[in-house]
């Protein structure tokens, strides 16, 4: 696998499509930390890290509207690729749909929202859109 944040996205994608409740990714320290900051921004319900075998996984509840049955993550954008990193200063931070969505990153301080990067003046790689 070359791009385990992508795989990542993808299977949350995936499993958001097919209405599923819970999923199961292998786990890393960078994909712990962006589970984190989704259950802290509420896009996701509860999480569960399970250390079993020489990685481990994330156990992931999706939330869903109970009247409607729709998922509260609409969209999931991967920005910066192994490919092509995109690198940005705490000025030229992204907005996502105008501070509606959120901006996860990659800094020197360990990974963050757009808007932490923002008030400690934080610039660092655009993991992912979120919104």
């Amino acid at each position: 696998m070359t791009d385990p944040i992508a795989d990542y996205l993808t299977r949350l994608r995936n499993a958001i499509k097919a209405k599923h409740r819970v999923v199961e990714i292998p786990a890393s320290n960078l994909k712990k930390e962006i589970t984190k900051i989704l259950f802290e921004k509420g896009y996701i319900l509860n999480y569960k890290f399970v250390e079993d075998g020489p990685q481990g996984s994330i156990k992931i509840a999706l939330k869903y509207d109970p009247v409607n049955k729709v998922n509260s993550i609409k969209s999931l954008k991967r920005v910066s690729t192994p490919g092509l990193r995109k690198y940005v200063g705490y000025r030229d931070m992204p907005r996502v749909l105008n501070g509606l969505g959120v901006a996860i990153l990659s800094t020197s301080k360990g990974v963050m929202t757009d808007k932490e990067a923002r008030e400690q003046k934080l610039g660092g790689e655009v993991l992912c859109y979120i919104y």
